[in-house]
């Protein structure tokens, strides 16, 4: 902008510096996503802390819960407790692998979406042509990550301290939350640096966080296996027994993990080209011509390598669940007023691996849904990315672009729930067991419309909010889950809790499957889908 002064043209000098800008622009990308974490994680732990007085008072309830986490299997589940005669580590143990993998999560795939994401969208060309370096834009980039991690953890604390005082448990938790929210960020800015596509540095960083979570589970599943919880964040996090013995050192190992691994992107990112990755796949490997006969072909193309990297997490995690049930039911057996207590809760036949399973198969929609929602966010970026614009000048219909990935995606998720039963019946069966594959097989796809909802939703936002289909593509799932939770736990109306659709998911393969319910959700999914390829036919390309 010009200012004409005395017939002489001037620059602008309230302009912030190119640095500055990159900051600002860095946290408007982030701040929606990260006020909801925050108020998840900071939301949960006040719910289940509130929550704890009701099993404090009663006396049967609170032995039955210091018996149920002294089973080994329930702590492979869950971590081992630490004073679960304290609302502060009844708290920990409930809900602090869940908001710590929520935060690892989002730190991921923030990171990786405002990084390499920008960086292969050829959003940084001209910025980076100017005094600003490669260097400073990831740093600016991940202080913003960083501050949202670290604010996180703060309010994890003031929660707790609210809820549950003894300030030191709450502050050791809420340092070892941002902690890990810490080495996340770090751990996607490495994996952003060595790879030069957005989904092969989020699908690098995400396995590397389900590899930590399956070794801290071994290692509280198996004595002799204790160690490896110093080799997993998830594990000294675990290590740092909040509202017990309060160490401080897994949290500086912690903290110590991410800050090299921060530095070591940062070296790379001064050995590497914008827009290049240390490790070029794309220049190294055999040109194929494989599956590029058609749209169609090519959306299965697209889909085979992070369909293998989400089907192998998911099989490894319920192969554990499987491997597990036995002890679970037998402990549940011999212990029939626990059962009793976890079927007035809405958990019956917990004393049956039928009915177990049907428990843990409910959790299934959120992986399989979060699938829909981050390849339809796939689908976006390459439109932004200009690599769609070619198709779409052609005699291509952009209604068969967006039908062939909503397809292959169905067919995806149809592939993961099988993956799970598969994997859950080999548990049990190698465990001693009995669960037939046919029952597995009912209770996973008896999940399968629900996740479905996050693919319909994520469609429509494909159309209408093209920015945001992560998020709104996950919301039936994470975000009906989370309302049945907290609906559960305060006690909320009825009508608020139906609201959820995992509200009307019968526990298949212990009873039938609610055939009404599951028309409807299918109905409804086929209708937002609808909707949005309406409206994507009649939007503008992103950019």
């Amino acid at each position: 902008m010009t200012a004409a002064v005395h017939g002489t043209p001037q620059l602008r000098t309230d302009l912030p510096r190119p640095s500055t800008a990159v900051t600002r622009l860095a946290v408007r990308q982030i701040r929606r996503g990260a006020l909801i974490v925050l108020a998840l994680c900071a939301g949960m732990n006040a719910f289940v802390a509130a929550s704890f007085a009701t099993v404090a008072a009663d006396p049967a309830a609170a032995a039955g819960l210091r018996s149920i986490a002294g089973n080994a299997a329930i702590r492979t589940l869950f971590g081992e407790p630490v004073a679960l005669d304290h609302a502060g580590g009844f708290t920990v143990w409930r809900v602090g692998t869940v908001i710590a993998i929520l935060l690892s999560v989002w730190a991921i795939l923030a990171t990786t979406r405002i990084t390499r994401g920008a960086e292969e969208a050829h959003q940084w060309d001209l910025l980076l042509a100017g005094r600003v370096g490669l260097r400073t834009v990831i740093v600016r980039n991940l202080a913003a990550v960083a501050a949202a991690t670290t604010a996180t953890g703060a309010a994890v604390t003031t929660a707790l301290l609210l809820t549950a005082s003894r300030p030191a448990g709450a502050f050791v938790h809420g340092a070892g939350i941002a902690a890990i929210g810490l080495f996340s960020t770090a751990t996607a800015a490495l994996t952003g640096q060595l790879f030069a596509s957005r989904t092969a540095a989020t699908g690098t960083a995400v396995a590397v966080l389900g590899t930590a979570l399956l070794l801290r589970m071994v290692a509280d599943g198996v004595t002799g296996l204790a160690w490896l919880r110093w080799l997993s964040p998830f594990g000294l996090l675990e290590l740092s027994a909040p509202y017990g013995h309060h160490r401080v050192l897994p949290i500086l190992l912690l903290l110590a993990a991410g800050v090299a691994f921060a530095a070591g992107a940062l070296r790379l990112a001064a050995r590497r080209d914008a827009g290049d990755g240390v490790i070029n796949r794309a220049a190294r490997r055999v040109r194929s011509r494989g599956l590029l006969g058609s749209i169609e072909a090519f959306a299965i193309r697209r889909l085979l390598l992070p369909l293998t990297a989400w089907a192998a997490g998911i099989a490894a995690y319920f192969l554990l669940i499987g491997l597990t049930a036995v002890a679970v039911t037998d402990f549940m057996t011999h212990n029939g007023s626990i059962a009793g207590m976890a079927g007035q809760a809405g958990f019956a036949g917990l004393d049956r691996v039928e009915g177990l399973t049907a428990v843990v198969f409910a959790l299934l929609a959120l992986p399989v849904g979060g699938f829909a929602a981050v390849r339809l966010a796939a689908f976006v970026t390459a439109e932004s990315g200009r690599r769609l614009t070619l198709l779409a000048a052609k005699p291509v219909s952009r209604v068969r672009l967006l039908g062939a990935e909503t397809a292959v995606s169905a067919a995806g998720m149809a592939a993961l729930v099988t993956v799970a039963a598969l994997a859950t019946w080999a548990g049990v069966t190698a465990s001693g067991g009995e669960l037939s594959l046919t029952a597995a097989l009912r209770g996973t796809w008896n999940t399968l419309p629900v996740a479905l909802l996050s693919l319909g939703a994520a469609v429509l936002a494909t159309g209408c909010a093209p920015h945001a289909v992560a998020l709104l593509g996950s919301l039936p799932t994470v975000g009906g889950f989370l309302l049945y939770t907290i609906a559960d736990s305060v006690g909320a109306p009825g009508w608020v809790r139906d609201l959820s659709p995992f509200a009307h998911l019968a526990p298949v393969p212990l009873t039938p499957a609610d055939m009404p319910a599951i028309l409807v959700m299918i109905a409804l999914s086929a209708l937002l889908a609808a909707a949005g390829a309406l409206t994507y036919r009649r939007r503008d390309l992103s950019c």
